[in-house]
């Protein structure tokens, strides 16, 4: 069992930055590969970004926010960031780290066994 919490949502300009902070209560380091997704109001929820369990391979959503979102861990804390730059009106949403007992990550948020309660980010224009 492994328990989450997002940290570092807010409200910010177009064109500004947040870092958002995932706190696991247990190791993840070689146990479970991190991802990120977010949920707008009236949408279904969709992948962001994640990491493998090594930390060594990440993958970030393409078009939407490759290029600005960086995922990165400190396995010494057992947290997990994302950085998000150049935030545009329509990242405006729920984030949600997540947790998945394998190596790899993935994009489909069905295969992610332990979720967060969720942050929220606004971006105004």
């Amino acid at each position: 069992q492994v328990q989450l919490v997002e940290s570092g949502g807010g409200l910010v300009q177009a064109g500004g930055s947040l870092r958002l902070s995932c706190k696991a209560s247990a190791r993840t380091f070689g146990k479970y590969a991190m991802g990120w997704f977010r949920q707008a109001p009236g949408k279904e929820r969709e992948f962001v970004a994640a990491i493998s369990c090594s930390g060594v391979i990440t993958r970030s959503a393409e078009d939407s926010v490759k290029g600005r979102f960086t995922n990165s861990t400190d396995y010494a804390k057992n947290t997990v960031y994302l950085q998000m730059n150049s935030l545009k009106p329509e990242d405006t949403a729920v984030y949600y780290c997540a947790a998945r007992g394998a190596t790899m990550s993935s994009v489909l948020s069905w295969e992610y066994n332990y979720w967060g309660q969720g942050t929220q980010v606004t971006v105004s224009s």
